[in-house]
């Protein structure tokens, strides 16, 4: 079996690359693929912040395998499936490191809840991102109900959901899909320039920013304030931190070794 995702890591950073033509599909294999990458570089402290791009420039992905829809129609083990592509999703989202997509293309349905796990999405002009799942008789499955208010508000996701229908990169970074946008060819360089920037700060305290806000979106701003107490403390008993200050007083480039 051809292996259709990949990834390299360099300089602090992991690139993973999805290399399904045409169009980058998210079928079973790429799924799985993923979330076996995930599980590589979780605790693998010589990768501070993960990027994800396609190969081509014609989609990101554009949406689910449509060819392995016919299979689920009736079935009665289809929750577990779907459970499992969540899975994969929330380890994604849940990764206790930087995440950066690139979307350098068609960017729909499951390429679009995909996108909604990374921490970080910068779109390419030409790319375009839409929910179409309703034009099936379907609706978002991966997520997309629960992460896209989240991020653009309830109207705007119900709108986006409810017609199907597509919006350019400009619109999504008005709404905030995605937080820049770059002529094309020009997304992985960005993204790298972003990566590297990040990579040299500690993952000990990138991981706990990461954690902070996640968890703090689902509580109240005083159960908020608590849990960033929490972990504020838990940072100023690490070796990164003491480094931190330590080269802040003595006018130097700090050396973080994530620990």
């Amino acid at each position: 079996m051809t292996e259709l995702v990949s990834y390299k890591k360099d300089n602090g950073i992991a690139v993973i690359t999805i290399d399904n033509p045409p169009l980058n599909v998210m079928s079973r294999q790429v799924q799985d693929e993923i979330q076996a990458i995930i599980r590589d570089i979780k605790h693998d402290n010589e990768v501070v912040c993960v990027v994800l791009y396609t190969a081509g420039t014609k989609a990101f992905i554009a949406g689910a395998d449509i060819k392995e829809f016919p299979a689920m129609i009736g079935n009665p083990t289809m929750r577990t499936q779907v459970m499992e592509i969540h899975e994969m999703l929330n380890e994604l989202d849940h990764l206790p490191k930087p995440t950066i997509a690139v979307l350098d293309g068609l960017t729909f349905g499951g390429g679009c809840e995909l996108a909604l796990t990374f921490d970080i999405r910068i779109a390419e002009e030409h790319a375009t991102l839409g929910f179409p799942e309703v034009k099936l008789g379907l609706f978002p499955g991966g997520g997309g109900t629960q992460r896209l208010p989240r991020l653009v508000g309830e109207a705007k996701a119900k709108e986006l959901m409810y017609t199907g229908e597509a919006i350019s990169a400009d619109t999504a970074e008005k709404i905030g899909l995605v937080n820049q946008v770059v002529p094309t060819g020009q997304g992985m360089e960005k993204a790298m320039v972003l990566a590297d920037q990040i990579a040299t700060k500690s993952l000990q305290a990138l991981s706990r920013i990461k954690q902070a806000v996640d968890e703090g979106l689902d509580l109240n701003l005083a159960d908020g304030i608590e849990r960033e107490a929490t972990l504020f403390s838990e940072v100023f008993q690490t070796e990164d931190v003491k480094e931190g200050v330590e080269a802040f007083i003595g006018k130097r480039k700090a050396n973080f070794k994530h620990k």
